[in-house]
């Protein structure tokens, strides 16, 4: 995940940043340095009782700090600069791969990868803000090492000694008692902590069907569901959290003894003055605090450590390269798709993702620019899933479509998307900008019987929540508006209409046949039936026929055209007045 950002387009950029917070830190780590002599300076002159040496120190003390102040602040500000830099361009390529090719569909349908927003969203900006932080302070604690080791071994070999084993022993610990568990447990708190918040997410975004049905105790215990894992699961943590604490207090207090016990003979001997002491004490303290960085961040290590494996596992499917190896290790078949003239399912056999149940089987349609198909069967036999295989969403099959190019289709479902903006982005969506003018936006709206609708909300750059503004009826009108502004080729509904009485059905509805616009439709009533050509029935366990729309009646279905049948035959013309539409009729 960090790599392409180091040697791609960004590489002068970051690698700029990353050089000036490198020497930030050597100034930072020499003034350090000076500061801790300056120290030991003090402390020998006022046990020597020299006023001169005293106050000269002090005055140097004061100087060094003077620049070590603003070079502090300047680098922490530079390194969160650095990593917001990182954020936007990791933030930005993780949304390319997430938009790009659906892959937010995939995701919610059928992929074991849970929560992407907040893997997109936390995840990425805990990842760009602790890389950064973690090597800025494993880059800090090599120059502190080398810094301070040579003013420690100057004054005692056996306090280098000691502080070694020390800091491994301590290491080791560390990483091998706490390691695995810690960074399990954070792994798991932080989906926990997703799927609570997910669960409050969906209470707030179905609020109106769930205060209709008085759902408030079943919503209660889901969340409490999700809620209870949470704190169970961060019990264990800080259980477990509580032995390191434990562990990193006493590692770092006896710091404050050791020294002391080691050189307290020099001192009281009077080989080594007192300032000399304070400043082994000073560099024994930097030097083990760079030895022992991971213990000091052990804690943080996990929680980063845990918040990379969410971050890999979503890369994987996102980020380029990454999908064709995973394309590459499914065996199952899959649905062909290529470009065509004019929309043809040739033998398509269609069943949902991760399941073996036959929704379609052979089926054969050929539909030419103008041709109305109606779909129509049973609750749950699979007319919404066919309009996903048509639309790309759905390949788990086989057979092939050809089809023009997408850009050619609309889709209309039962509950249109309103995206939050203005009227005019409702309008052209999923365009970001149109053509046409003010007048031709407004001339749309009167043709879906919204002649009122934008004075009623103050303009077409008014924003509003259209959700809850527009009633289901006048999203499905509004939906219809989207159709005429982009005179699409093909335009496939699914129960489009309804929420709409019939003379707003049937005016819909007329709008787009006078257009010439090939349509595809799901709908139960009988009334939509002179606005097709051609019924597409589904019978259930993969078996379909194809009828004239001509004397077709809903509860009693009328005799298959020619083709169709409890056997299978070629494709051919199914009416002779339309010339258009090929069917085959599966086994029954």
């Amino acid at each position: 995940m960090a790599k392409p950002y180091w040697l791609g387009e960004e590489k002068k950029k970051a690698w700029a940043l990353l050089f000036l917070l490198i020497v930030l830190m050597l100034v930072d780590t020499k003034l350090a340095v000076m500061l801790n002599n300056q120290a030991g300076e003090m402390t020998s002159a006022l046990a020597a009782k020299n006023g001169n040496r005293f106050w000269n120190a002090v005055q140097a003390c004061l100087l060094t700090l003077a620049v070590a102040v603003p070079v502090y602040a300047f680098y922490y500000y530079m390194r969160d600069l650095f990593a917001n830099q990182w954020r936007r361009w990791l933030t930005n390529r993780f949304l390319d791969g997430y938009l790009n090719g659906r892959n937010y569909y995939k995701l919610g349908s059928g992929s074991d990868i849970d929560n992407p927003d907040q893997r997109i969203s936390e995840d990425i900006n805990t990842f760009t803000g602790r890389s950064i932080n973690f090597l800025l302070i494993f880059l800090g604690s090599l120059m502190q090492l080398v810094a301070f080791s040579a003013v420690l071994w100057s004054i005692s070999h056996l306090l280098v000694g000691v502080l070694v084993v020390y800091a491994l022993v301590g290491t080791v610990v560390a990483l091998y008692v706490f390691g695995n568990p810690l960074i399990r447990l954070n792994f798991w708190q932080l989906r926990r902590e997703a799927d609570f918040r997910f669960s409050l997410m969906r209470l707030r975004e179905n609020a109106e069907s769930i205060a209709f049905y008085r759902g408030e105790a079943q919503e209660r215990a889901h969340i409490d569901s999700k809620f209870g894992p949470v704190i169970d699961n961060f019990a264990r943590l800080i259980k477990k959290q509580r032995g390191l604490n434990f562990f990193q207090r006493t590692f770092s207090q006896l710091t404050l003894v050791l020294p002391g016990v080691i050189l307290a003979q020099g001192v009281l001997s009077g080989e080594l003055e007192v300032g000399r002491a304070i400043q082994a004490t000073g560099a024994f303290t930097a030097v083990l605090g760079a030895v022992g960085v991971i213990v000091d961040n052990f804690e943080s290590l996990s929680r980063f450590v845990a918040g990379i494996d969410r971050l890999q596992g979503l890369s994987t499917l996102l980020l380029p390269g990454a999908g064709a190896t995973a394309a590459a290790g499914d065996q199952h078949p899959h649905i062909q798709t290529g470009p065509g003239a004019q929309l043809e399912l040739e033998s398509l056999t269609l069943h949902p993702p991760q399941s073996d149940r036959v929704l379609i089987k052979d089926l054969n349609l050929v539909l030419k620019p103008g041709d109305a198909l109606l779909i129509t069967g049973d609750s749950g036999c699979g007319k919404s899933s066919l309009l996903r295989a048509i639309a790309g969403l759905w390949d788990t099959g086989s057979g092939m479509i050809r089809h023009p190019p997408l850009e050619n289709f609309f889709f209309l479902p039962q509950q249109p998307y309103l995206q939050s903006g203005t009227l005019r982005s409702q309008l052209i969506y999923p365009s970001v900008q149109s053509g046409l003018s003010d007048e031709a936006l407004l001339d749309i709206l009167e043709q879906v019987h919204l002649p009122h609708l934008a004075g009623r909300v103050g303009g077409l750059d008014a924003v509003q929540d259209w959700e809850k503004l527009l009633s289901v009826g006048e999203q499905q009108r509004l939906a219809f508006g989207r159709v005429l502004v982009h005179e699409p080729g093909i335009v496939i509904l699914d129960e489009a209409t309804s929420a709409l009485d019939s003379g707003n059905e049937a005016s819909l509805y007329g709008r787009l046949r006078d257009t010439g616009t090939t349509l595809i439709s799901i709908a139960h009533r009988a009334a939509v039936l002179r606005h097709h050509t051609h019924v597409l029935r589904l019978k259930g366990d993969g078996a379909w026929e194809v009828h004239a729309a001509d004397g077709y009646q809903f509860d009693e279905p009328a005799d298959p055209l020619p083709g169709g049948g409890d056997n299978p035959a070629p494709a051919r013309p199914a009416r002779e007045a339309a010339g258009a539409l090929s069917a085959a009729a599966s086994p029954a």
